[in-house]
């Protein structure tokens, strides 16, 4: 199962002896499509105990990698639903030294997104696989890769949302070493950690439904609009109703192209809604939420109502 990173970035030993965990314990999700760069850069990215288990070589560290990142380009808001895999595209601009063979088969770079501290984040978002660069000169390539989020298994919990996150980048360069080996020697590690290259929340997807009825109804007779809204609890997950929030009714009468509004009632405790208008002509009912800073807008699909 995953395992959510919510503890410190790490470098130096740290970082190393992260990079030393053995790939069964590496940060893994339901659907098995892990590799060896997410492996790594859970543990670079996250501590806990199990980063600190002792390398071959306990007192070397990783040097410091001639790399750094800029115009990093990611969505402004990131809205994900209870469930499911979300794939986020990024781009970015790698610049490295002479000495960094970034077309070696061991190095990897990627993004990540962390909310908090660049030292010590609350939580940390990264992608499945590392980025693909394709050189501009001998020191620079243009970069993209994808942030992977899995919702539904940790990935993401109801305090995350509408929060600042952070954009960083990593980058890796083994230079032929083996982190599983008894040979391994971690000071010929090379490891990159920038932050603040951006920054993007991250806000629940909702849903709105809405019911207008009777059907057929008599002009001048009442109509009883209900529906509820409904938000992506990521503690759950599932979907669960959105209490005290405003949202409008609105009216398009057949044959038209726009939609009115007719009043805005808030939602109960459980997100439910109600209200009562008179029948007027031929029409279609929706309800619109505006959205919040946690919370995406949402339509419900309009529903058509018959008035005789």
């Amino acid at each position: 199962m995953r395992i959510r990173a919510t503890v410190a970035a790490v470098s130096g030993a740290l970082a190393l002896s992260a990079l030393a965990v053995p790939a069964a314990q590496a940060d893994v999700h339901a659907s098995g499509a892990d590799s060896g760069y997410r492996a790594a850069a859970a543990k670079i990215l996250a501590g806990g105990k199990s980063a600190f288990i002792t390398s071959p070589v306990a007192a070397e560290e990783p040097y410091k990698l001639n790399v750094g990142f800029s115009n990093f380009k990611v969505a402004k808001s990131i809205n994900a639903g209870a469930g499911g895999h979300l794939v986020v595209p990024v781009t970015y601009t790698l610049t490295h030294g002479t000495e960094v063979d970034i077309k070696a088969a061991d190095f990897d770079s990627g993004p990540y997104l962390y909310r908090g501290d660049f030292a010590t984040p609350d939580n940390v978002i990264f992608g499945e696989k590392a980025g693909t660069c394709t050189a501009t000169s001998t020191t620079t390539a243009n970069c993209k890769a994808n942030l992977d989020i899995y919702p539904g298994e940790g990935d993401l919990t109801n305090t995350d949302a509408g929060a600042t996150w952070t954009a960083g980048g990593l980058a890796i360069a083994f230079n032929g070493q083996d982190p599983e080996s008894d040979s391994f020697d971690p000071s010929k590690v090379g490891i990159a950690q920038q932050g603040d290259l951006g920054t993007t929340t991250v806000r629940r997807v909702s849903k709105l439904t809405v019911n207008a009825t009777p059907e057929p109804v008599k002009k001048g007779k009442t109509i009883t609009v209900t529906g509820k809204l409904t938000r992506a609890n990521w503690d759950g997950p599932n979907y669960t109703g959105y209490a005290t929030q405003p949202v409008q009714l609105q009216f398009r009468k057949n044959g038209t192209s726009t939609y009115t509004v007719v009043k805005t009632i808030k939602t109960t405790t459980k997100g439910d809604l109600k209200t009562t208008v008179k029948a007027t002509a031929d029409g279609f009912f929706k309800y619109v939420f505006a959205g919040t800073r946690t919370t995406v807008g949402a339509s419900a699909a309009a529903d058509f109502i018959d008035v005789k």
